[in-house]
């Protein structure tokens, strides 16, 4: 009886290695991965700092227009973050409206618009983890806040209408600007047009949001930022003709990020 219990013993003992010995190297490595995340899993809870920093980029759609950002962030805590921001984007006018000229090959027109307005940011947000993720298909919760500097660039829009049987682009506070208003009209500015009569406003910004990174426990950072903007200026910006300029503005956006941690 003891050979025959000895011997079941040992042909579970040959099934069990010889079961481990045949997986797949695919298979090894998702299993490899599958001890790492619990293994990061198990020192969030602890309070180790797993990641020291992350680098990511974002786009994002405002109320008023769009833009992109770039962020460098550096953990304090495993609850705390510094984070690091460079955003670009750019701001449209509710009134904005834009034509097509049928009778020639032009760009877009938009009648009344006055510049361009384009705000640079540079600031430093706070970030506290709110809720950690259940498991590695789970979501984690941020709230950062923060603001910083604001370089507002303007630039100015380009007509093109016609003077004197000739084509030419001309901006509103030209000696021309009664052309700018009544036309003749051709179209709109191209890409590359005014950007050598940029002018800058300096000012301000604050900006909370909350974001959701849904990506893995690894080194990749997926997430859906919401939030809002509010931004001062130290002199009123002219977007169009013939409506109130102001020099503070809020926004609510929504932005995708991505990016790597370390």
């Amino acid at each position: 009886m003891k050979k025959i219990i000895l011997l079941l013993m040992g042909s579970c003992l040959l099934q069990t290695g010889w079961a481990q010995n045949s997986k797949s190297p695919r298979q090894l490595k998702k299993e490899e991965k599958r001890q790492r995340i619990n293994a990061l899993v198990r020192q969030e809870e602890e309070g180790v700092i797993i990641y020291k920093k992350h680098s990511v980029l974002g786009v994002k759609l405002t109320t008023d227009g769009y833009g992109g950002f770039f962020e460098i962030g550096k953990a304090q805590s495993v609850k705390k973050s510094i984070l690091f921001q460079l955003e670009f984007s750019e701001r449209k006018h509710a009134k904005e409206e834009k034509q097509n000229n049928p009778f020639a090959p032009t760009a877009p027109l938009i009648f009344g618009k006055q510049n361009f307005f384009y705000p640079v940011k540079l600031g430093i947000q706070q970030q506290y983890l709110f809720g950690n993720k259940g498991n590695k298909n789970g979501v984690s919760i941020t709230g950062n806040f923060g603001g910083g500097f604001i370089v507002g660039l303007l630039r100015p829009y380009m007509m093109e209408v016609d003077k004197g049987g000739q084509r030419v682009f001309i901006q509103y506070d030209s000696p021309d600007s009664l052309l700018f208003v009544n036309g003749p009209f051709y179209g709109g500015p191209s890409f590359g047009t005014g950007w050598n009569k940029l002018k800058i406003t300096p000012g301000a910004y604050i900006k909370p949001s909350v974001r959701f990174d849904y990506g893995r426990y690894n080194e990749m950072v997926s997430a859906i930022e919401v939030g809002f903007n509010a931004e001062f200026y130290s002199k009123k910006i002219p977007q169009m003709i013939r409506t109130k300029e102001k020099n503070f503005f809020f926004s609510g956006y929504v932005a995708l990020v991505f990016g790597r941690r370390k």
